[in-house]
């Protein structure tokens, strides 16, 4: 039984490292109480009686693999929803869509590939799988978009692969899209399986050098308040894999409110109405 819910500065370090190392996320000295409200819940499940024991576990046992799903649960904020900033939304619907399938080198397979990394609970990639359906429908008959999203979260995936959202979370969604793609389940919405098919989810550590590597050649890649809770030196780490991933002419996206400028100069500013993306040249 959890004895002491408050975690001594030298537990804290030791574990804040233990979190940077395994997955990017940086707890800084004044988020030391924002990490032990996270994991409190946790330790309290396992039944170690404090964060020091629970930091000895995850660093000395064997078994730590299979409780970092869990500490990755725990730490990672899931907060999303569909359509979120229609700028950016509009920019990747009326400019970047129309841009790609005029690209030569895209013109012998018509597909296109998009990644949504750090992707919670599938709310922005079915987001990009319903708006390129309705631009392959109107404008590409003949175009297919293959969608990838992956998230630290075992838990968010699950969700975002049972496809199941409440009136909250569609609060953004057209009425239009909202008719044609979602069927209710009872107090809630269940998206149809046509949008679903057309999205992959998968557990993804944009840290992990092997699961980074896998990944194929991408058009587009959303990316969108994920790094901000990155360090520089692992931001630049995670970028330079995106600038490796894209296609030449594919295009990068982040939280309208992050930036890339100490990060990297690889990228061409493109600069879009109420938005801008990251053009690979």
């Amino acid at each position: 039984m959890t004895t002491v819910e408050k975690m001594d500065d030298k537990t804290f370090k030791s574990l804040r490292d233990f979190i940077y190392e395994k997955s990017g996320i940086f707890f800084s000295d004044q988020k030391k109480y924002l990490m032990e409200t996270k994991i409190l819940e946790r330790i309290k499940e396992r039944g170690f009686r404090d964060f020091n024991e629970y930091a000895y576990f995850l660093m000395y046992s064997k078994e730590y693999q299979t409780e970092l799903k869990y500490l990755f649960n725990a730490i990672t904020i899931n907060e999303t929803s569909f359509f979120r900033n229609m700028p950016q939304i509009n920019a990747f619907k009326d400019n970047i869509l129309p841009e790609l399938i005029t690209l030569s080198d895209r013109q012998t397979f018509k597909t296109i590939t998009i990644l949504s990394a750090g992707c919670s609970t599938g709310e922005e990639p079915y987001t990009l799988a319903m708006v390129c359906n309705e631009f392959t429908q109107s404008k590409a008959p003949d175009w297919k978009v293959m969608i990838e999203a992956g998230d630290l979260s075992e838990a968010a995936l699950s969700q975002a692969r049972e496809g199941v959202y409440n009136s909250y979370t569609l609060r953004n969604v057209p009425r239009n899209y909202l008719d044609k793609y979602f069927v209710k389940d009872g107090e809630n919405f269940r998206i149809k399986d046509e949008i679903k098919k057309m999205v992959r989810f998968y557990h993804l550590n944009l840290t992990n050098d092997t699961l980074m590597r896998r990944i194929t050649k991408k058009d587009v890649i959303f990316c969108r308040n994920v790094m901000i809770y990155f360090d520089t030196p692992v931001k630049k780490k995670v970028v330079n894999y995106f600038y490796d991933m894209l296609r030449p002419n594919g295009y990068l996206v982040i939280g309208h409110s992050e930036s890339l400028h100490d990060i990297t100069r690889a990228f061409k500013i493109v600069h879009f109405p109420g938005a801008l993306a990251y053009k690979k040249e």
